[in-house]
């Protein structure tokens, strides 16, 4: 350990402390007190999600209990207040509990009731990054990442602090938890952490006065039907540099945005169409899970849930058992998606490029287009 200040030996400034004991607690105290708080929840009837470990969840009679661990941060909601008073005076007697009410903010995510729901928000995280990255008072940006993105020189000038860059490239990693509209852009720039340049850095600016202009966009919940969709999505042979493509998709709840993903794919397709399909394959196993996690919270699907995708070459291939030289490569995600396809779970559906929501987490867009998709992942504005 670094000596602390005040406490600096001026004969030896140098020199470090040797710690013969941790003096912040042992490797293993965050998974005891994980253990004793869940024993408890147990003894009280919470049985764990086999869905999410760090939910639990009590079903007795018509009494409805959902219990969220982060650490020490904790939610807990129900349909009876008398049960979960009780619960609160049962984890009193074992632990120094802090009830604050009703949430407001949980994990740095600001949550506000509205009218229709809630809304989540990270305008103060937001607008701490800009003020760590010095462009508190830039100009805003009408899109996160340039529309027409040349590759990277080769001899490009390394930027001269890459610990600046890779704090801010995380903080935005952290920040698309309630923004899918900068999930791309983010990818983009925490795949060169290692060795960032100043056209990275540019491009980073780029983002950062986007979300000067946007800070106070969130994701809203809202009711709704309660019936699963997902859009899916591939930029063939996107990255210049490798030639890997860019998948992406989402996962609506109703009306309400749950899950996205913006991801690299590990191998190079040598098609679009095989470029579409490992897109398919990835959001088939997302919806498989999600389809899981809502019927734990007692909300059944029995008809298959609708994935939508415009490459009409990638649906052939999911619907017909027909392999050519071209695509006998991909065999297994074709087992694992016919599979599911024909046991009921799921089924693929075409769409118009031109309606693919998912577009918008694969590819940089000119910003008409960029707004009217942002405006269907169903972001909006603060009212404040």
């Amino acid at each position: 350990m670094r000596q602390p200040t005040g406490f600096i030996d001026t004969n030896y400034p140098q020199h470090v402390c040797k710690l013969n004991k941790s003096i912040y607690g042992l490797k293993q105290a965050p998974r005891q007190w994980f253990h004793k708080l869940t024993s408890l929840l147990q003894q009280f009837g919470f049985r764990f999600s086999r869905s999410d470990p760090s939910l639990l969840i009590l079903h007795h009679n018509n009494v409805q209990l959902y219990f969220l661990i982060y650490v020490d941060d904790i939610l807990l909601t129900g349909n009876d207040q008398t049960t979960i008073q009780s619960l609160l005076q049962f984890l009193k007697s074992n632990f120094d509990l802090k009830q604050l009410g009703t949430v407001s903010l949980f994990l740095g995510i600001q949550i506000l009731k509205t009218a229709s729901g809630y809304f989540l928000n990270q305008s103060h995280y937001a607008l701490k990054i800009l003020q760590d990255a010095g462009l508190a008072d830039c100009s805003a940006a009408p899109t996160p990442i340039t529309p027409k993105r040349t590759s990277i020189a080769s001899n490009d000038t390394p930027f001269a602090d890459p610990h600046l860059y890779r704090k801010i490239a995380g903080a935005l990693q952290y920040l698309s938890i309630t923004r899918p509209d900068i999930a791309f852009a983010a990818n983009s720039i925490c795949q060169h952490m290692h060795a960032p340049t100043v056209t990275h850095y540019q491009d980073l600016k780029r983002l950062l006065r986007y979300i000067k202009g946007s800070l106070h966009y969130g994701l809203p919940i809202s009711p709704g039907n309660l019936i699963l969709r997902t859009y899916v999505d591939a930029d063939w042979a996107a990255d210049t540099t490798d030639r890997k493509s860019v998948s992406g998709f989402c996962t609506y709840l109703g009306n309400t945005l749950i899950s996205w993903s913006v991801k690299k794919q590990p191998t190079v397709a040598k098609s679009s169409t095989e470029a579409e399909y490992q897109s398919l394959s990835a959001a088939a196993s997302d919806v498989l899970w999600l389809r899981r996690l809502v019927e734990e919270l007692q909300l059944s699907h029995p008809d298959p849930t609708k994935i939508f995708c415009d490459n009409t070459s990638a649906i052939a291939l999911a619907s017909n058992p027909i392999f050519h030289a071209r695509t006998k490569h991909i065999e297994i995600d074709y087992h694992f998606l016919r599979q599911h396809i024909d046991t009921g779970l799921i089924s693929i559906e075409h769409i118009s490029s031109v309606d693919q929501i998912a577009d918008i987490l694969t590819k940089p867009l000119a910003t008409a287009r960029f707004e009217m998709l942002r405006d269907k992942l169903n972001i909006q504005v603060q009212n404040v």
